[in-house]
């Protein structure tokens, strides 16, 4: 990206005037509807994401001593800090996309709530492919915690596949990564017609 994705505007009508105007404020505002606190993770960019993060009303900021290790290392990080403040349930969100919609979150909250006897967690799937947020509990937490380093979030819940619920929503945001800033543009140019449902991820 050539530029710290939690820093992107969004969404795009507005100029960045407060934290809520980037891609991270934008998460942390949608987790505050739905979560009784907010994690951050950080890595590298701890000095310049913390300002942010506190301004958000974010409940705790943990930071990856080691970024280079991998997206793994940070989603550790942040679940044992999920079990040092006393849950025992997550909603993990990425940082490289537009927030899910309000209805997306509630409906895997829902899901998630009705079926927690069994399920270890729900996934959301768009046109066919699997996406974030996901909502995990304690046992895909443990087993997430208990994998080897070197492992992956998506090897760990592999192993449970007889255990996640896969629901489906009308949310292109869910499978979408920005790591270019060619995606990026082609997200701003096509942001419109994404909240009225007439692209699919794959245009």
């Amino acid at each position: 990206m050539g530029r710290d994705k939690a820093l992107l505007a969004w969404p795009p009508e507005v100029r960045i005037e407060s934290w809520r105007d980037t891609f991270l404020g934008a998460a942390i505002d949608r987790l505050q509807r739905v979560c009784e606190l907010v994690i951050v993770v950080v890595g590298a960019n701890s000095e310049t994401l913390a300002p942010l993060v506190y301004s958000s009303g974010a409940d705790a900021l943990v930071v990856n001593p080691g970024p280079q290790r991998g997206q793994f290392s940070s989603l550790r990080i942040g679940l044992q800090e999920v079990l040092n403040q006393g849950r025992d349930a997550a909603f993990v969100a990425l940082v490289d996309r537009p927030p899910a919609s309000e209805s997306t979150y509630e409906s895997l909250r829902r899901e998630f709530l009705e079926t927690s006897n069994d399920c270890m967690a729900v996934v959301p799937e768009y046109s066919g492919k699997h996406g974030h947020p996901i909502v995990i509990g304690k046992e895909m937490i443990e087993a997430m915690l208990r994998a080897p380093a070197e492992s992956n979030a998506r090897e760990v819940m592999h192993k449970h596949q007889d255990r996640i619920t896969y629901i489906t929503v009308n949310d292109p945001f869910v499978t979408m990564n920005i790591n270019t800033a060619e995606d990026y543009e082609r997200l701003l140019k096509n942001f419109a017609s994404y909240k009225q449902g007439r692209i699919t991820r794959d245009e």
